[in-house]
């Protein structure tokens, strides 16, 4: 409801997104940012320490197409570079951006993520 406010946008894993939409829309979401480094769930469920995997909450969403969506996937190398053909294939036929995010460690002094590329 503030003037001037065109985008209410939120990044999640998704993992309560499915539960926490119908408040987040009735609020003016908007936009939603979801952070999916692998399509293994295995691999997911190691990455975020808990059981449960996003991709039906990104197909659900998708199959909404009532919010911009952006999928974020951070490569990292020995983990899931192998993965990239995969992904361009899962979303090249779903309403999203999918932007491939270099891994870079953190030092405490700079920024740890480096923007490679967008679909």
């Amino acid at each position: 409801k503030l003037e001037g406010l065109k985008t209410i946008a939120v990044t999640t894993n998704g993992i309560n997104l499915t539960r926490l939409l119908p408040r987040l829309k009735e609020a003016g979401l908007n936009a939603i940012n979801i952070s999916l480094d692998t399509l293994v769930p295995a691999k997911f469920e190691f990455i975020v320490r808990r059981k449960g995997t996003n991709l039906a909450t990104l197909l659900i969403l998708a199959g909404m197409c009532l919010l911009y969506l952006q999928v974020n996937c951070v490569v990292m190398r020995g983990f899931n570079e192998d993965e990239v053909l995969d992904f361009v294939d899962f979303t090249k036929d779903l309403p999203l951006d999918v932007r491939f995010i270099e891994y870079m460690p953190f030092d405490g002094k700079h920024c740890c993520f480096e923007v490679l590329g967008k679909k």
